[in-house]
């Protein structure tokens, strides 16, 4: 009863503090907005967005991320697109809900946008300009992975290549029993299959969702609840729609040898106090970190010390929409995908709506807008929601009402084709391209 009673305490005196910071929120997501099928800021949404070749497979993905291939000096020589789907993902959603049926695994994918590309059963693709159509996505294969062990990933991270050098991949896996992070090998010399070397497991791995590496053989992993729906959903849900800051982020060092009983060896909590942790990204040069609050609407940026992985709170910034997954691409403009209507994402996943709208904007931190009109271009302007930041410039990159990808959780863009690379939670095909 003692518990019971401070926890209700704690939920009430945070409640006050948050609620004023979550009028501005509420009014953006719940009141549905007039969105076009499709915006495309560099050109037609509806003819320069085009969704992955279908597969029964390829729908309701997660994350998206770069794999780079660098020669021996580091100069980029290839970039491939590594991202994480579940078609079984209505029936079970650890974050989200429901938690019905475990056992259909989830899958992981590679795009290689302009080179040959060989399935496993043989068949070949012609190479691919950038005018031309798009490569067709190849499945990974799971090599040695536990039988019955199950598969449904979430946050995704591969390490470069240098020298076409195997690479380093972890994946948060929501598994039927508790969540962990699953350790694979990618070798550009085998592209069709995913060596599975380990599973890390650790009490601290609470609700890991989002993932950024900051070695061959550490990251950062943000765990989104501190309440989850697997062990405790009425509170889970508390946690979310007050917007409680309960998850946390940590860095996670392994031991790089694959053979030891005791891979994990350390974990530390670097950012703490926040609602809703979810993506996580490192800038270019290393020294800025970002984190999605999804229940607050709100990107946190920190200062980062390389040498020990350490975070020191910068500055926040507010957006229109629910963010999701978070990169920075090559310039340091943090990409953020999200969701501007949850009670139509909602309605999707008990298949009363057939699609969610979907946004994504480019963050840019340093001087702010003032008082020049900013994102006008988009149909859904984000000045019309929120104050002008005065900390960053905010641009819409796509904006849609669901037709061109619903619920958009992943924004990627390719500084060098200038291609943006969206990933949709309850979309099929999971991914679309969007061509300059």
């Amino acid at each position: 009863m003692v518990l019971k009673r401070a926890f209700q305490l704690l939920v009430i005196a945070t409640s006050v503090v948050v609620y004023r910071s979550q009028l501005t929120v509420k009014n953006s997501i719940i009141r549905q907005h007039p969105f076009t099928s499709g915006y495309y800021a560099e050109g037609d949404a509806n003819t320069q967005c085009q969704p992955m070749p279908e597969d029964p497979q390829l729908k309701f993905c997660e994350d998206l991320t770069f794999w780079d291939l660098l020669d021996h000096t580091g100069t980029l020589q290839e970039r491939k697109v590594l991202f994480s789907c579940d078609a079984n993902r209505k029936n079970w959603n650890t974050v989200m809900g429901p938690l019905r049926d475990p056992k259909p695994r989830g899958s992981l994918w590679l795009y290689s946008p302009h080179e040959t590309v060989q399935e496993e059963a043989g068949s070949i693709f012609e190479a691919k300009t950038p005018d031309a159509p798009h490569a067709k996505p190849v499945k990974l294969t799971l090599e040695g992975y536990p039988e019955g062990h199950d598969f449904h990933p979430l946050g995704v991270k591969v390490y470069p290549s240098y020298g076409r050098n195997a690479s380093n991949v972890y994946v948060v896996n929501h598994a039927r029993h508790h969540s962990v992070i699953e350790q694979f090998v990618l070798s550009p010399d085998a592209p069709t299959s995913i060596r599975y070397v380990r599973t890390l497991d650790s009490p601290s791995f609470v609700s890991p969702n989002a993932l950024a590496l900051t070695s061959p053989d550490s990251f950062y992993v943000t765990n989104d609840h501190l309440f989850t729906r697997r062990f405790s959903g009425a509170f889970a849900i508390v946690e979310t729609m007050l917007g409680l800051p309960f998850s946390y982020t940590e860095h996670v060092v392994l031991d790089p040898s694959p053979f030891t009983t005791q891979p994990i060896r350390s974990t530390e909590k670097v950012a703490r106090f926040v609602a809703f942790s979810n993506g996580i990204s490192i800038s270019a040069n290393g020294t800025l970190v970002a984190i999605a609050s999804t229940s607050l609407s709100r990107i946190h940026f920190y200062t980062r010390d390389p040498t020990t992985n350490t975070l020191a709170p910068r500055t926040t910034v507010s957006l229109p929409f629910l963010p999701d997954n978070i990169d920075f691409d090559d310039e340091d403009n943090l990409i953020v995908a999200g969701h501007p209507h949850f009670p139509t994402l909602t309605k999707v996943v008990i298949d009363k709506a057939p699609y969610a709208p979907g946004w994504v904007m480019s963050v840019t931190l340093g001087e702010g807008h003032g008082r020049t009109k900013w994102d006008a271009d988009a149909p859904v302007s984000a000045s019309s929601l929120i104050p002008a930041p005065k900390n960053a410039k905010l641009r819409t990159l796509l904006q849609t009402d669901g037709q061109v990808i619903s619920g958009t959780t992943t924004g990627l863009y390719d500084n060098h084709s200038g291609e943006l690379y969206v990933a949709g939670l309850y979309a099929a095909p999971g991914v679309v391209v969007c061509k300059p």
